[in-house]
């Protein structure tokens, strides 16, 4: 589910996973997560080590911050469904009470008329007295009918008041949920701090030079992991894509060059599953928030069948997304520091991809949107990050 993330790649492991199954994960590195306290604790240390031990370092930080974020942005998801249900069973004890009410105002006209002698009871003496056989017979027909209103207001009555307080009860429920899941919010919201912090202190250590080192192998390992992707034969084949993924395509194409922000949606920022769950929102259709749910919800798809607005998914633990617009190229929100860009395919450990639309119909012409210039990050893009929380 996470929303920042960078490029390291195992080239062959890469190469191995394409070509088999789009459910493989490649055999990058899997890095054990961190104590947030100590995450950047060991920066010092690690800025004497080789540039690809630093490399690996820095990869594993920012995959743990990007794991913690789609966690986050996960119960954020969970806390925004909760309060919609709360606000529509507030609205359904609204109308519930005002049915009670009603009821009991029935009621009580009740009471009041067999208390002044305006009951059933006193007409049907009336019409035991009746000497016409006619007004007898009629009076008796509104007296059912009178009684079986009566009988009516009461059930009506009996069941608003049940209605009543089984929406309290629910709603009650949902106000707990909702504090647990805000409490929960509040407290991977600080994870994600803690994570970020570990970056931010290991970057501290670094000189510009030792970050455009790092920067150039990380570039070095995914050319080459790119390329062991297309000799796999997995990006020799051009598809157009449905109508609905051509739109989440140009929408993913207009977002580049804004700033990665940690639980971002737009409009002025995005972190990973926030653009990819955006594009296809501006398509008319909705998709899961997080890149763990897109991952397991949606249809998976080979690599080598991929169109443009599939999903392609990263990490052993689907902790990050991009959307693939072809020719071997996705549009991301890669980590924090950096902006949305174009990047190859291979940027990140492949888990695999998924299909959104899958019995959408291909459009049978398809013009790609033009990409801006300096569409793609590099060097120049440095390793930097914010720590300033979005949630």
């Amino acid at each position: 589910m996470p929303g920042s993330v960078l490029r390291s790649i195992c080239t062959t492991a890469l190469a191995a996973v394409v070509v088999t199954s789009p459910a493989a994960a490649v055999a990058a590195p899997s890095p054990v997560p961190a104590d947030p306290g100590t995450a950047g604790a060991a920066a010092p240390e690690a800025a004497a080590g080789s540039p690809a031990a630093l490399l690996s370092e820095l990869q594993k930080l920012y995959q743990e911050a990007e794991e913690a974020t789609e966690t986050y942005n996960g119960t954020a998801a969970e806390l925004k469904k909760r309060k919609a249900e709360a606000e529509k069973l507030d609205s359904a004890l609204v109308t519930a009470r005002l049915s009670l009410s009603r009821g009991r105002d029935a009621a009580g006209r009740l009471a009041r008329e067999q208390y002044q002698g305006r009951s059933d009871f006193s007409s049907y003496l009336r019409l035991l007295l009746s000497r016409d056989p006619g007004q007898a017979l009629d009076q008796g027909q509104v007296i059912q009918r009178l009684a079986a209103g009566r009988v009516a207001a009461v059930k009506r009555l009996t069941g608003a008041e049940k209605r009543a307080d089984e929406l309290a009860r629910e709603s009650r429920k949902v106000l707990d949920r909702q504090q647990v899941l805000a409490a929960r919010q509040k407290k991977e919201r600080d994870a994600v701090n803690e994570r970020l912090k570990g970056v931010e202190a290991m970057l501290a250590t670094l000189s510009a030079g030792r970050l455009a080192e790092l920067s150039g192998l990380e570039q070095k390992g995914t050319a080459a992991a790119q390329a062991a992707l297309a000799a796999s034969g997995s990006l020799s084949s051009t598809r157009p894509p449905s109508e609905e993924g051509g739109d989440a395509v140009r929408y993913a194409v207009r977002q580049i060059g804004k700033p990665y922000v940690w639980g971002a949606e737009g409009p002025g920022s995005f972190d990973c599953s926030g653009l990819t769950s955006q594009a296809w929102a501006n398509a008319g259709r909705p998709i899961p928030r997080t890149s763990q749910e897109q991952w397991r919800q949606l249809r998976k798809v080979p690599v080598n069948a991929l169109r443009p607005g599939d999903l392609v998914i990263y990490f052993p633990k689907a902790t990050h997304v991009a959307l693939y617009i072809g020719n071997g190229l996705v549009v991301q929100a890669p980590r924090p520091g950096s902006r949305v860009k174009v990047s190859p395919l291979a940027s990140n450990p492949l888990l695999g991809a998924v299909r959104p639309d899958p019995e959408s119909p291909p459009l049978r012409t398809y013009k790609p949107p033009e990409l801006p210039q300096r569409a793609s990050g590099g060097s120049d893009e440095g390793y930097s990050v914010s720590t300033a929380p979005t949630g």
